[in-house]
């Protein structure tokens, strides 16, 4: 503890240590009731509604000074320094910076470009320093993520059950959130959010809860412990399955299998002879001709495909992300250096040319360049390699199987973003 003398005492130390702990849970846990209570108080307080819609991303401000305070204490800044990790994330933030510099898009959107484009890698690093300087915190950082994704589910459930408007009583509007959604407009095929700020963050969430629920049953399962613990997973795991397909997200869908289907593969590929993989391949491709033959039907033509000739919806949603893609790919070639950060998404909304482009790929190209597409990919990269390298790990497995959906939702939605 001998680096831990000096102006703070040890007893201070922990306290802030505690303290940046406890505000990181906070955040993590406050993220997934987000939507209501910023919808919710935001009607109540108009004049603040802003603030209060920021109050995560001005609790991670401040908690900056404090992380550098903890990693000097803690004297973790020669392996912080060492870790590629690190490295490229203060290389993307600093990317941000200069590019605000070069190409500004006004104060309201580069405030809102930089929040959205880095308030989820500055999460991780802030956790990242808290979990090297205290590892007790993983276990709390679990609990509240257990807990969290049991809000989401249990209410998502519950709205399974309620009328499709009932957020509209605490403030969800066209103005605010829409209530609810639907398959291009067909309101047969109602899209819920539960906590969630629409159905697809929503069914993305569900690919995180459900690879961590089939790695957890996979890895421990000779260590669940008590009958109520196991029912607790059951439901859990239905749950999920529940509320990601009342989310009508087909990536997430998608996402959702190809996760699970990863973590499984990983846990019993040495168990699996030649004959399984043939049984498997042969069952993969009954499924897929099944599906095509099926593609006219009222269910696949609008749950699957997305494409009601009935609906009432002028332009379906494939359309749309054709068109998304096509534009922002063009855009892609043409803009090596980017176009600035706040000039796609909801933040360039704030200005004269509202862009929307509904890839995180893309996204971040368009925002940052090349240079950033290629820093982004790095630590996402570097950060699915080390998780693979541990796949033992329950936990580890868990994320690597998520990381992979999400990276499938992110090439039709800027999931990350979301």
């Amino acid at each position: 503890m001998g680096h831990e003398t000096g102006i703070l005492s040890v007893r201070t130390m922990r306290r802030l240590e505690h303290i940046y702990g406890l505000t990181l849970i906070v955040i993590f846990g406050g993220i997934v009731l987000h939507a209501p209570l910023s919808v919710g108080f935001g009607v109540l307080l108009p004049d603040y509604a802003l603030l209060i819609k920021s109050w995560k991303e001005i609790l991670m401000l401040l908690l900056i000074p404090v992380a550098v305070i903890v990693a000097q204490r803690r004297a973790l800044w020669p392996e912080l320094q060492r870790d590629w990790v690190f490295r490229l994330i203060v290389a993307y933030a600093a990317l941000h910076v200069v590019i605000v510099g070069l190409l500004y898009q006004g104060a309201a959107a580069t405030a809102a470009g930089l929040a959205i484009d880095l308030r989820y890698v500055l999460f991780f690093g802030l956790v990242y320093v808290l979990i090297r300087a205290r590892p007790d915190y993983r276990m709390k950082v679990i609990i509240t993520a257990a807990i969290g994704a049991t809000v989401v589910v249990g209410f998502g459930v519950l709205q399974l059950f309620l009328p499709a408007d009932s957020l509209k009583y605490i403030g969800y509007s066209a103005e605010t959130i829409a209530p609810y959604m639907t398959v291009d407009q067909n309101h047969d095929f109602i899209r819920i959010n539960s906590t969630l700020r629409g159905p697809n963050p929503l069914g993305a969430y569900m690919v995180i809860v459900l690879s961590v629920t089939a790695s957890l049953v996979l890895r421990h399962k000779d260590r669940l412990g008590s009958t109520s613990r196991r029912t607790a997973l059951v439901a859990m795991a239905i749950g999920s399955v529940a509320v990601l397909w009342a989310s009508y997200s087909r990536s997430a869908l998608v996402a959702a299998v190809t996760a699970v289907v990863v973590v499984v593969m990983l846990v019993i590929r040495r168990r699996l002879s030649a004959h399984h993989w043939v049984i498997m391949m042969v069952m993969v491709c009954a499924l897929a001709g099944g599906l095509i033959a099926a593609r006219q039907t009222a269910f696949v033509s609008n749950v699957l495909l997305h494409d009601n000739p009935a609906g009432s919806s002028s332009v379906s949603s494939n359309d749309e992300h054709v068109s998304s893609l096509v534009d922002s790919t063009n855009r892609l070639a043409s803009q090596p250096f980017g176009v600035g950060v706040g000039s796609t998404g909801s933040a360039s909304l704030q200005g004269d040319n509202g862009v929307i482009i509904e890839n995180q790929y893309l996204f971040t190209a368009h925002e940052t360049g090349w240079i950033g597409l290629t820093l982004f990919m790095g630590i996402f990269g570097l950060v699915m390699w080390r998780l693979f390298m541990q796949r033992s790990n329950w936990l580890s497995l868990a994320l690597f199987g998520s990381g992979v959906g999400l990276a499938l939702i992110g090439i039709l939605l800027p999931v990350w973003v979301d």
